[in-house]
């Protein structure tokens, strides 16, 4: 387990990369009761199906299924 020091967001990349994608969809300090459940699941379901360099550019889905298939 690794853990990266506080304010070094150089140390832990994919954290970052998710809350950069989650922002272009999501403005920083937005309250999300103001979106609705659809409106969340939606972009829930847009972040989770882009291809990502850091699973081999697979998508978060993908990766998601095959585990589940492989304990189903």
């Amino acid at each position: 387990m690794y853990f990266a020091e506080p304010h070094s967001p150089w140390q832990r990349p994919t954290n970052e990369n998710g809350n950069g994608l989650i922002r272009r969809y999501v403005g920083k300090s937005t309250d999300l009761r103001t979106h609705s459940a659809h409106d969340l699941r939606r972009i829930e379901h847009r972040i989770n199906t882009i291809p990502r360099h850091s699973l081999n550019w697979d998508t978060a889905a993908d990766r998601y299924h095959a585990a589940v298939a492989i304990t189903g």
